[in-house]
């Protein structure tokens, strides 16, 4: 699990990369959350999803937000976070000229700015986020949502209410030629405290089925 520097626009990002083993391999790249709620790339579901994806045969990079661990700037407020995960992707695909695909996920506020990326970048094939903050934040950008995804949340999260994801997820599901899969995890609060198993067997599960239908 190399640790790895790249440039970013605010300068240095701090990130963890694991390389595939085959060239054309596709990449992922996973979002912390909220940097000033002690969101870090290192987060336990941060991490999970990081080997997830490793364990399929992906080069996976995680990183920190600016102003995160040892990477150089300030919190942004989202504008500039998503800057540098823009970097991010433009480091991984660069060391990656033959990726044939890419996929994001992000965990609440890295939610947020994962789908803001796919809106941006459409070599973006697949995403994965998990309790997307859609009563905290402005997703409206999601017209029309580019790719297919998973939105997975817990039915007793406090942080945000399980029905302002559903009003996201009808939102998007009006679009056609994408699929939203939509899971909610019994029990599970915003942070998943207690249900991370069945958090991570929902989002292995979802990506084992989207990767037979690709091969």
């Amino acid at each position: 699990m190399p640790e790895v520097i790249f440039t970013g626009p605010a300068g240095r990002l701090e990130g963890r990369y694991h390389p595939a083993k085959q060239k054309n391999a596709p990449i992922a790249m996973i979002l912390h959350p909220h940097p000033q709620f002690h969101g870090t790339m290192n987060h336990q579901i941060v991490y999970q999803c990081y080997y997830a994806f490793a364990h399929r045969g992906f080069s996976v990079l995680r990183f920190n937000f600016r102003g995160v661990g040892r990477s150089q700037g300030s919190f942004d407020h989202g504008t500039g976070e998503l800057s540098d995960a823009a970097s991010a992707l433009d480091w991984a695909q660069a060391i990656n000229p033959e990726a044939r695909a890419c996929w994001v996920a992000g965990f609440s506020f890295g939610a947020w700015i994962g789908m803001q990326l796919l809106m941006r970048r459409p070599e973006v094939e697949g995403f994965i986020s998990i309790a997307p903050p859609a009563n905290l934040y402005d997703f409206s950008f999601l017209a029309p949502c580019p790719s297919s995804g998973l939105i997975v949340h817990g039915d007793k999260d406090a942080v945000v209410p399980p029905k302002d994801v559903n009003t996201l997820v009808e939102k998007l599901k009006t679009q056609k030629g994408i699929v939203i899969d939509q899971q909610i995890i019994p029990g599970a609060n915003h942070f998943f405290d207690g249900k991370l198993e069945p958090l991570m067997e929902t989002v292995t599960g979802y990506l084992d089925m989207r990767l037979a239908n690709v091969r």
